[in-house]
Formats: C-alpha cells, sequence, structure tokens
C-alpha cells in the first residue's frame, strides 16, 4: 500500500531548521499503519518528502525516497502503488542508455520522468500516486493514476505545499489548519464525492488522470487522461473474448511480486473470477 507525503516551502531552507525535520518525521509517522516494513525521508532546502513502504518488488533495493543525479540538481521520488507495465518500460529505457540500480518499478519511474518529464504519465499502466522533487527546475510534481486508486491530498500553504497519501499526513504539519467547514460536512456525509474536494478546509485532493505541478507561482492542474464513451460495436462472442483477454492480461500483471499473494473474496463473480484466473496462472510454477 504504502504511504507517502512532503513539504515544500519556496520561503525558506527546510534544512536549517531544527524543527522541520522533526515535522517531516511526524508527517511520515502518521502512515506506518500504510508501511509497515521500512520509512525513510530526504530534506533539501525548499523540499523534505517521506516514505512508509510496504514492500512488494525488489524487497532490499526499493527503499525510498529514491534519488537519481543529474548535472542540475537530483530528482527525488516518493512512490505508492504499482507499475504493471515496468518491465517493459524498462527496456525501452536501458535501450536508450538509462542504467538501473534496482530492480524496482519505483526506479523506472524515475527514470521516465528523467527521459519524458511529465508525459510519462501517459506511458504508465498501474494505480499509483507519486510525487517528485525536480531539483533542475525547483518545483514539484504530483501524479495520480487514471482512475483514482490510489488517495492523494495537497493543501497549499503561503510559499509552496503540503501533500500526502491521506489527510492525517497533512495535518501533521503546523501550517495546516485543522478546519471543517459546511463544504467539509457536506462531503463527509454525502453519498456521492465531489472530484477534487476533501472534507478538511483549504484540502484538496488530486484529482485522478491528473498531474499537479507546484512551482514558486503556485500550484497548476494538467489533465493527462480522462474517460471517453464510444460506440461499442462488437457482437457478443467477441465482446466475450475481448473481456476474457483484458482480465488474463490484468491479473498476470498484477501477480508479479517477491511477497507471497492472496486474493479477497467478497463472493461475488468477480473475485471469483480473478482468483480462478489467477490460480490457473501460477499453477505452472508450483504456487497455489
Amino acid at each position: 500500500m504504502c504511504g507517502i507525503t512532503g513539504w515544500v516551502s519556496f520561503g525558506r531552507d527546510l534544512r536549517a531548521e531544527r524543527s522541520s525535520q522533526a515535522i517531516v518525521d511526524a508527517m511520515t509517522d502518521t502512515m506506518a499503519c500504510r508501511g509497515p516494513d521500512d520509512d525513510g525521508t530526504w530534506t533539501a532546502q525548499h523540499a523534505a518528502l517521506g516514505h512508509r513502504r510496504l514492500a512488494i518488488i525488489d524487497l532490499p533495493g526499493g527503499r525510498q525516497p529514491m534519488r537519481v543525479d543529474t548535472p542540475g540538481g537530483p530528482l527525488v521520488i516518493v512512490y505508492s502503488g504499482e507499475t504493471y507495465n515496468f518491465t517493459e518500460l524498462r527496456a525501452e529505457l536501458a535501450g536508450r542508455g538509462h542504467r538501473f540500480r534496482t530492480d524496482s518499478d519505483t526506479e523506472v519511474v524515475l527514470h521516465a520522468y528523467l527521459e519524458w518529464g511529465d508525459a510519462l504519465a501517459e506511458r504508465l499502466n498501474g494505480m499509483y500516486a507519486f510525487a517528485i522533487w525536480d531539483a533542475r527546475a525547483d518545483k514539484l510534481v504530483m501524479v495520480r493514476d487514471r482512475m483514482g486508486i490510489k488517495p492523494f491530498y495537497y493543501y497549499e500553504t503561503a510559499d509552496g505545499v503540503l501533500f500526502g497519501s491521506e489527510p492525517k499526513a497533512i495535518l501533521a504539519n503546523p501550517l495546516a489548519e485543522h478546519t471543517v467547514s459546511a463544504d467539509g460536512l457536506r462531503e463527509l456525509f454525502a453519498f456521492v464525492k465531489t472530484p477534487g474536494h476533501a472534507v478538511w478546509e483549504g484540502m484538496r485532493e488530486v484529482e485522478p488522470g491528473t498531474i499537479v505541478t507546484v512551482t514558486r507561482s503556485g500550484p497548476r492542474t494538467s489533465r493527462y487522461w480522462s474517460l471517453e464513451t464510444r460506440p461499442h460495436p462488437d457482437g457478443l462472442d467477441a465482446t466475450v473474448t475481448h473481456v476474457r483477454e483484458l482480465l488474463e492480461d490484468i491479473v498476470r500483471r498484477q501477480l508479479v511480486a517477491d511477497v507471497p499473494r492472496c486474493t479477497l473474496l467478497s463472493g461475488g463473480l468477480d473475485s471469483s473470477a480473478m482468483t480462478a484466473i489467477a490460480a490457473r496462472q501460477l499453477a505452472p510454477t508450483g504456487e497455489k
């Protein structure tokens, strides 16, 4: 599951303030339940990032925050989720001259940003919420998956932004006001969620399929994907075949892990079908 958090402040030096590290540690610690396997923080002049890890791929090599150095300054990522096509992306990036130190999908995403910038989001197949501090341009890039599977919140401050996988990570920073307005109460008790909104006043959600870039000028949001409706010309047999192929591919990609796997059965057809597909795909390896 993992948990990410961070603090960007263009008006202060976070390295010089003793309290800053304690605050980032506190923000990170709020998400211990999301990442029981490891934790880490990284602090620069204007940015501090924190991560709690639930290790799934490359247990020893996938520690975060993860960094790659460039002549213009470091790129540092905190990442939650999984990129299912990271093997294909890794091969493509290696062909473009990139060299990898780990077997983790996190490093692939970081190098993908180094290669393609914000356009990396269009190439990712997975569920993810991640933030990259780009020291070359003094900017933070926050990206959320197409369907919003992974939670992602941010809070604009007078000179930057706070962010986290959960509101409580943001609220652990004294800069965040602990205020719930009438709109927040409506959001809390309504049966329909308003995209982009959070319960707490001043807090927003990185919407599914969007990129939020934070510079000295403030946050800027761009959309890299949206759901489109199209006519469905296929007949029943072709539709059944296509859906089966999609399910087989989805399950195969999500079985990639360096730890034991399991499924949660609700008793419905969807979870039962995915469990059956997973069992059949794992059978040749001797797993059950």
